[in-house]
């Protein structure tokens, strides 16, 4: 059964059906039992098998939830790590249950897990369509992207008339925008950026500016939605990245009030000839907007901590407690959730796909 709920139209009140109201807290009982099922995985050098452990706790989560939910975004594919992939249902679709876009990253920050490094969370986003809205969810066929992230005091200013940014123009041009909105001057922004060869052109050019920079080693989502969390430090996420982590990230954004511009990147000529199989010319050079890739009001964002990051602290565990800290943020009512919990090991369960039992950690 869906939440009612009341809205306002033309000065009228009238009932409205809000599915997100009682599916939000399934999305995070997914990504907790993924990182409480991940972190005894910490720095034993053995991404595949920490994947492999947050997947089986997430699809257990969903064989018990009323929903139809389609896979949009999935991940996996890009390094054939185990995954949840694109077009797999989850929840137990039985007729008349409300239907979500599902996009997913069990663990974004594998190699930080698998290193005992910081930066790595459990995330995933939902968006609840009808069959008359079709997909919410832009899935593009690149594996990676270039992206600029900024929080709402930039896309507020934007609003207000300040020049226009462009993903395309170089740090000498968009860092005074950046630093114009924010009251700032540019010495005293914060870039955070991935640490690879890809960006050392990029990296160069922003300490010649003279902003502060932040290199990470994994895990764009959390960097990506830092700018427009109001105590990260941090004001601007800039580079490439995973092009489903760009979705996720939207959605995120949506409900925060940041915004994001994207454009696939081709890693090489043979990889662009491959996408212009897929795509048009037009569309593999056409920047979007997180409104873009996530469609509509409706987008949920949830994620759980696995290790230390500046979205969320990670797993803790003490004697035979384990403390998870998780976030939750809805478009539709830009409220954000920080949730902290405390599990008893003791009587805590996770009921597993792998052999539809519950089992304790």
């Amino acid at each position: 059964m869906e939440a009612t709920v009341l809205s306002r139209e033309s000065g009228d009140l009238k009932f409205v059906n809000d599915a997100e109201r009682n599916i939000e807290f399934e999305f995070v009982r997914a990504t907790e039992n993924a990182a409480l099922s991940v972190v005894h995985w910490l720095g034993r050098g053995e991404k595949e098998k920490a994947d492999a452990a947050a997947c089986d706790a997430i699809y257990g989560v969903f064989d018990l939830v009323d929903i139809r939910g389609e896979v949009i975004i999935g991940e996996g594919i890009k390094d054939n790590a185990p995954g949840i992939f694109l077009g797999e249902k989850l929840g137990r679709w039985t007729p008349g249950s409300p239907r979500f876009d599902i996009a997913l990253d069990p663990v974004d920050g594998t190699s930080n897990v698998a290193n005992g490094l910081p930066n790595s969370i459990s995330v995933i986003a939902a968006s609840h369509i009808d069959a008359s809205t079709g997909h919410a969810m832009l899935n593009l066929p690149s594996f990676y992207s270039r992206k600029l992230a900024y929080g709402p005091a930039v896309v507020n200013a934007l609003h207000d008339g300040m020049e226009r940014i462009l993903l395309t123009d170089p740090p000498e041009k968009t860092l005074p925008k950046i630093a114009q909105a924010l009251g700032k001057r540019v010495v005293e922004l914060v870039v955070v950026i991935l640490n690879r060869p890809r960006h050392a052109d990029l990296i160069a050019a922003v300490r010649k500016c003279g902003a502060a920079l932040r290199l990470i080693t994994d895990g764009d989502i959390t960097a990506a939605v830092a700018p427009s969390l109001p105590d990260s430090g941090v004001d601007l996420y800039w580079g490439i990245g995973g092009s489903p982590e760009g979705i996720l990230t939207a959605a995120a954004l949506k409900a925060l009030g940041g915004d994001m511009q994207l454009q696939m990147w081709p890693r090489d000529d043979q990889e662009r000839d491959l996408l212009l199989k897929e795509t048009t010319p037009a569309e593999l050079e056409r920047i979007y907007t997180s409104s873009e890739l996530v469609k509509g009001h409706s987008a949920v964002f949830c994620a759980t901590g696995i290790s230390d990051s500046s979205l969320l602290p990670g797993v803790k565990l003490v004697g035979k407690k384990a403390i998870t800290h998780s976030i939750l943020m809805r478009a539709r009512s830009r409220t954000v959730r920080y949730i902290h919990a405390v599990h008893d090991l003791e009587t805590k369960t996770i009921h597993l796909r792998s052999d539809h039992q519950d089992h304790t950690l």
